[in-house]
Parts: C-alpha cells; sequence; structure tokens
C-alpha cells in the first residue's frame, strides 16, 4: 500500500478520535452524579435520551438510588459515533428509624391530599427545567458550618414504626437561625415557605436538568427568578414542615432522577 494512503488513513483514525473523545468525573454507582466531558458541538445520548452539551463541551447525567441496568452513552459528531457501556455499581443502604413523628405527617389526612398534590407539581415543574446555564460543572460546597450529618442518601426510612419511602437527601443538623450558603451558583425555581412535607423550600437551578433542594427552612432571604452566587446566604436552618428538630436537608437531582448530594459536594 502507498506510504501516502496510509498516512492519510492514520490521519482519518486519529482525527476521528479526538471528534470522539469523552471523558467522565464522577463513579458509575447507583446514587451518582456524573460530569461528562466531550467535543462541543457534539450529540450526547443516555439510554436513548439526547441531552445539553454545553459550548465548552459539558454534559450532565446522574444514576438513581436502585438502578440496576448499563448506562449506554452514545457520542456523535460529524457522522461519526462511538457507543459506551458502562456498567453500575450496586450500593448497601442504611436502615433509619425516626419516631415521635406527629402521625398525620406519616400519614396525612384525606383533606390535605389535594394540597401535598398540588406541591409536588410546584416541586417536579422546577426539576423539569432543561436550560442552558452550566453552572453544574464547578465543584458544590457544604451549605452548613460545622454541622453534623444525621441522615444519608438512600437509607430506608422507618417512621413510628412504619417503613417509608427511602430517604433521598443529606442531613445536616444545626441550631435554629444558622446560616445557610448556596453551594453553587444557580437561579431560584421555587421558593416556598410552608410546604406540607418539606416546609421552607428553595430549589436552584444550574443547568442541563441538575436542581438542589433546601428543605425545612426558617427564613428564606431569596426570590423566584433569583440569581445567587456559590456561598450567598440564601435563608436560615429551622425545623418546618416534617422535621423532629432543627436541620437543613438537601437534595440533588437530575430532572426527576434523586441523585446522593454527596457525590456533588466538595
Amino acid at each position: 500500500m502507498d506510504c501516502k494512503i496510509i498516512k492519510f488513513i492514520l490521519l482519518i483514525f486519529f482525527i476521528n478520535f479526538k471528534v470522539l473523545a469523552v471523558e467522565f468525573d464522577g463513579k458509575f454507582i447507583q446514587g451518582h452524579f456524573i460530569i461528562g466531558k466531550t467535543n462541543p458541538d457534539s450529540k450526547v445520548t443516555i439510554n436513548k435520551k439526547q441531552i445539553k452539551v454545553s459550548k465548552d463541551g459539558y454534559f450532565a447525567f446522574g444514576l438513581g438510588r436502585d438502578r440496576k441496568y448499563d448506562v449506554v452513552i452514545t457520542v456523535e459528531k460529524n457522522g461519526s459515533k462511538e457507543k459506551i457501556i458502562k456498567k453500575v455499581q450496586k450500593r448497601k443502604y442504611n436502615i433509619q428509624r425516626i419516631d415521635g413523628l406527629e402521625e398525620k405527617k406519616v400519614t396525612p389526612p384525606e383533606e390535605v391530599y389535594e394540597r401535598i398534590k398540588n406541591e409536588n407539581k410546584l416541586i417536579a415543574k422546577a426539576r423539569a427545567v432543561n436550560s442552558d446555564l452550566d453552572f453544574f460543572k464547578d465543584k458544590f460546597i457544604i451549605p452548613v458550618n460545622n454541622a453534623i450529618i444525621t441522615g444519608v442518601y438512600g437509607s430506608q426510612r422507618i417512621l413510628n414504626g412504619k417503613p417509608r419511602w427511602p430517604h433521598y437527601g443529606l442531613d445536616f443538623a444545626q441550631k435554629e437561625g444558622t446560616e445557610i450558603n448556596a453551594m453553587l451558583d444557580g437561579i431560584a425555581t421555587l421558593v416556598e415557605a410552608d410546604l406540607y412535607y418539606t416546609g421552607g423550600t428553595i430549589i436552584f437551578d444550574h443547568g442541563h436538568g441538575i436542581s438542589t433542594l433546601y428543605m425545612h427552612l426558617k427564613d428564606i432571604f431569596v426570590e423566584k427568578g433569583q440569581m445567587v452566587k456559590q456561598g450567598d446566604v440564601i435563608g436560615t436552618v429551622g425545623s418546618t414542615g416534617r422535621a423532629t428538630g432543627a436541620h437543613l436537608d438537601i437534595r440533588l437531582n437530575w430532572f426527576d432522577t434523586r441523585l446522593d448530594p454527596a457525590t456533588a459536594l466538595d
């Protein structure tokens, strides 16, 4: 074969390899938050769902608590296509027992069902935001200083002796009135002072379907639509909603997939 032809074939191979280069920051373990990096203008699909890619080539996704099947990532650009298959590792979760809750907060009375349904719609709407913001690619900071972690992601919760939904957040116990800092730059998409379960609640959009939620706040210092910078004081620790004491419960979501906030914190 002519030497020039061989060089041309090799050149095409290395160009295509560069075009489809993909890097991942995060572990393919149940509940984990993952950031990807590829060439800008690439088309990225996660299990047949096309997701946004930033102008710098960043994209984000996550794995649910009970994810059992592989992750299939497809990257396409300029006619080239690569399929990456990642195995998802299983996790073991704790059992968390919480007693002393008001019975109506464990099994709500029928008269509040409509309220809970409407509030869940508000939260779902905020989590469905798919903006072009790319704050998600930066490291998150811990929102409360000198706090004790009293609840972790994935724990099976037994409330007043009754098995309930797993805990999908991270709980920080701290005295009431302690300042809460924004974990990351973002835009407030939900600000509510008194939701049935979560009490004083804020949700921030960080781009590409990544959102954070702060629960049980006593005071709220932001408004819906407001832009905040990492470290800004957004409220104070409280015990509003379904809470047995003063603490902050934070959540991390990729759209409606609940992720472990600890996998994003610095």
